[in-house]
């Protein structure tokens, strides 16, 4: 269940990321009062929370492939 949660959370920055790439829109920021807001670092800090934990997920698939 974390690894899934991780992993959607890690997809929506990602996402994220590429509307800021392309188009200069920060969705997340939009969404929780701007870029300088509280509520929008908690969620960049849980994105990267789930991007570390994601990095065991792809460790345990690429042990699996061996």
């Amino acid at each position: 269940t974390l690894n899934v949660i991780a992993l959607t959370l890690t997809i929506i920055g990602a996402i994220n990321w590429g509307l800021i790439g392309l188009f200069d829109f920060n969705l997340v920021a939009l969404i929780f009062g701007g870029a300088d807001s509280l509520f929008t670092k908690i969620i960049y800090i849980i994105v990267g929370i789930c991007g570390v934990i994601n990095i065991k997920l792809l460790v345990d698939i690429i042990q699996d492939n061996d």
